[in-house]
């Protein structure tokens, strides 16, 4: 079976029902997303998006159905070549608040460290072009206990960069964010699948924002 490369990421949603235990929220779902696409979730409050995101990452298995990458279940990817693939930021999101902003940025170089998680020259300078791309270098040394709501958002955000994963699955990514910075992620976005090659996927509430760079729009609810 093919495994999932930078260059080639495909998504596929066959029959998919998603929810927890025996409650389903969305169900019969058939969609495909494929490497430079920028895909944006909408739907009502409640309407199971941030469900859907969690079991395309594979934190969720199918109540039915299928996830599959490149026709490889998502389910069936084991944890460590998963997180080299897909890269996830929810809005619910822990990180020790004695950390900084650097350190948290740094946890996305995981997949790559080894066992001890020394971080190379190389993996040093992904995490520092994924501060700048989110506009928060000057935050590096920052608590996050002593950051904005806003702030904090960006730095997850970086992670996320930081991972350079093939796959991005983004849950309300322009939450907390003020206007400007709303519109300067959406247009990074719209890079990373355009001119990186990425596939983005995103839910969001700001339609307007979102139709302006979504190549489409799945909605749900």
């Amino acid at each position: 079976m093919a495994k999932l490369t930078l260059s080639t990421p495909r998504l596929q949603l066959t029959d998919l029902s998603v929810g927890y235990g025996s409650r389903v929220v969305m169900e019969k779902i058939n969609a495909e997303a494929c490497a430079g696409e920028l895909i944006c979730v909408t739907g009502r409050n409640g309407a199971g998006k941030t469900t859907l995101l969690k079991t395309i990452a594979g934190f969720l298995r199918p109540l039915a159905g299928e996830v599959t990458l490149n026709g490889e279940a998502v389910a069936g990817i084991p944890p460590k070549r998963l997180s080299r693939l897909v890269g996830v930021v929810l809005t619910t999101r822990t990180a020790a608040p004695d950390m900084t902003v650097r350190e948290v940025v740094s946890l996305g170089r995981q997949p790559y460290t080894g066992f001890f998680g020394k971080l190379s020259v190389q993996d040093r300078a992904v995490v520092d072009c994924a501060l700048d791309a989110m506009g928060i270098a000057a935050l590096a040394s920052r608590r996050m206990s002593m950051i904005s709501d806003g702030e904090r958002q960006k730095a997850f955000i970086a992670k996320a960069l930081a991972q350079q994963t093939p796959v991005l699955l983004l849950d309300e990514p322009t939450a907390f964010l003020d206007y400007d910075s709303r519109v300067g992620l959406m247009n990074l976005l719209h890079r990373l699948a355009h001119d990186e090659g990425k596939l983005v996927v995103f839910s969001s509430h700001d339609l307007p924002l979102a139709q302006g760079v979504a190549d489409r729009m799945w909605k749900w609810g």
